[in-house]
């Protein structure tokens, strides 16, 4: 079987075991590759061993940090990638070593233009005078799997032309091959419980990555993408131009801004950059909790800053995917995590995969609490991913936790934009963004599964929970712009509907419960609400609900009374 045949065989996607057939008769390139590996990174750390023999560790910091940059992009696309998602983490990696990693996001050596210019030509099957009316001689950005050109069509439109670096899937497959190879050997040693689930994180990775080098598939991910935030004002998606795309080249809308890393660009432009981390936070929190479509990859490469305080997005390649089910687990989570609710949450963890079903979770809700117990408050510089699971590979010894393969990609997508965060602002509370978000899409939201799950928030065991309804308002109510008066009015709504009287009689019984009538409970709601439910607002609001039930009832009533005519 040779190359070709195992990319026809593959039909351009990732497949494990075709993979290992091919290189398992050719296990020569395995280990020169392998070797080759090896080598860099033994050379690498002999220097630093030497400097640090030597008491030369200060000297040497900024040629070491350029001999990593060096050293991952000479093993090329697999571990470029690597260095990218280091790039964003300044928890974990030193500025000197930082600084050289960022590069690695658009600042890679570019290939020969002139074989460029073919693969266009071949892919679009036209010449690039036929497409372009410019296009620029050599790249404006180099990235690990290809490089962009600024062009303008013959209509006009400025455009960024993405080409794909040639022989890039052989070089991707055998280092998933390995990477697949060295997981199977060194999961069960491994800290954090991964065991077999290694390789489903390596295949998850290997089918995302496959994916990445489908031109077509991003741009259809980008139109969906698009899509889903068309309503929103803050988010910038490039448009596509299908007629000159194809699998290795993608040609969309050129973006004028600047990467969310160059604060002092951002800031000269009349922009604050926490706002746009806002942003970014909260839309994230969108693809993950409302559309279930997430961007996977991040990095203040793919994000930037626009003068008009839009953030724009590109690079489509690596997204996924979430069931309707986990979005709501991961609000439950959220929210439990908010209210302190532990056991609910351990349950949680039993529904996302991270326990299996017939885990015994009463000795995990005490480690939780400790684990989770001060999310609140702490900036994102004390309180991250990071934070979360050095202390979790402590219970991990302890407890049967695992990472889903499914969770991998969203651990990695919430990493780097944390690390963005850390990276525009130290002291920013992601907890302050994060939280108000879920509270006011549990409070506010229209469709049935979100008012099933506040429902699900505001009784437990069958009683009301008073407490619970005063930390989402309270929440909601933190960056000043929650309006609690719509979601007084779709209660209300709710209320006179066929589906809540049940939740009338639960009211009842939540005033009265416990043989008193809770007046204490409703006057600190009450006074958290005062402003937003003037009696003229409130009255508008009856009668605008009244009416529409009014007229819902005519129009029930009326087919049956013409049938007794």
């Amino acid at each position: 079987m040779n190359w070709q045949t195992l990319t026809q065989q593959n039909n351009q996607r990732y497949d494990s075991k075709a993979i290992a057939r091919y290189y398992r008769y050719r296990p020569w390139l395995a280990w020169a590759r392998a070797i080759k590996i090896i080598w860099f990174f033994a050379v690498f750390i002999l220097s630093l061993k030497w400097d640090e023999w030597q008491n030369q560790q200060e000297q040497n910091k900024f040629k070491r940090a350029i001999q990593l940059r060096q050293l991952l992009t000479r093993l090329g696309p697999t571990f470029i990638k690597v260095g990218q998602a280091l790039s964003t983490r300044p928890d974990l990696i030193r500025k000197d070593y930082l600084d050289e990693l960022v590069k690695l996001q658009d600042q890679l050596p570019p290939f020969d233009s002139v074989l460029a210019y073919k693969i266009i030509e071949t892919q679009l099957e036209r010449s690039i005078d036929e497409i372009f009316s410019e296009l620029s001689p050599t790249p404006v950005a180099a990235a690990s799997l290809g490089q962009v050109y600024r062009g303008r069509l013959h209509s006009g439109e400025e455009v960024a032309v993405k080409v794909q670096r040639p022989n890039l899937r052989p070089v991707l497959t055998l280092d998933l091959y390995l990477m697949r190879w060295a997981a199977g050997w060194l999961g069960p040693w491994l800290p954090l419980n991964l065991g077999h689930d290694l390789t489903m994180i390596v295949d998850e990775f290997g089918t995302k990555l496959f994916e990445e080098i489908d031109y077509i598939n991003e741009a259809r991910n980008a139109e969906k993408f698009a899509n889903n935030f068309r309503d929103h004002p803050q988010v910038k998606v490039p448009l596509i131009y299908w007629r000159y795309t194809n699998t290795r080249v993608l040609t969309l809308e050129w973006i004028n801004g600047f990467k969310l890393t160059e604060t002092k660009s951002i800031r000269e432009v009349g922009l604050d950059p926490e706002t746009i981390i806002q942003i970014g936070v909260t839309a994230g929190l969108q693809q993950l909790l409302e559309h279930g479509f997430f961007h996977a990859d991040p990095h203040p490469g793919n994000l930037f800053a626009m003068p008009d305080g839009r953030m724009a997005y590109i690079d489509f390649g690596m997204m996924d995917q979430l069931h309707e089910i986990t979005k709501e687990t991961l609000v439950d989570a959220l929210v439990n995590v908010v209210n302190k609710d532990y056991n609910d949450l351990a349950e949680d963890f039993v529904k996302l995969g991270f326990l299996t079903p017939e885990t015994d979770i009463h000795p995990i809700v005490p480690a939780l609490e400790v684990v989770l117990g001060d999310a609140i408050g702490k900036n994102v510089g004390d309180f991250n991913f990071k934070t979360i699971t050095d202390k979790f590979s402590e219970l991990m010894y302890e407890y049967p936790f695992r990472i889903p393969a499914k969770f991998a990609l969203i651990i990695r997508s919430l990493v780097t934009q944390e690390g963005i965060a850390l990276s525009l602002n130290r002291n920013f509370k992601i907890v302050e963004v994060a939280y108000p978000y879920v509270a006011r899409r549990l409070l506010t939201g229209e469709s049935a599964q979100l008012r099933r799950r506040l429902l699900d928030v505001l009784f437990k065991d069958g009683k009301f929970q008073w407490h619970r309804l005063e930390n989402l308002i309270a929440i909601a109510r933190t960056d000043g712009n929650f309006d609690v008066l719509p979601t007084a009015q779709l209660g209300l709504q709710y209320l006179l509907s066929d589906e809540g009287k049940f939740l009338q009689r639960q009211l009842v019984l939540a005033l009265t419960e416990d043989d008193r009538l809770h007046t204490e409970e409703v006057q600190r709601l009450w006074l958290l609400v005062k402003d937003d439910l003037k009696p003229t607002r409130l009255l508008n609001v009856a009668i605008e609900v009244l009416t529409e039930f009014s007229r819902e009832g005519v129009v029930a009533i009326l087919p049956k009374a013409l049938k007794k005519l």
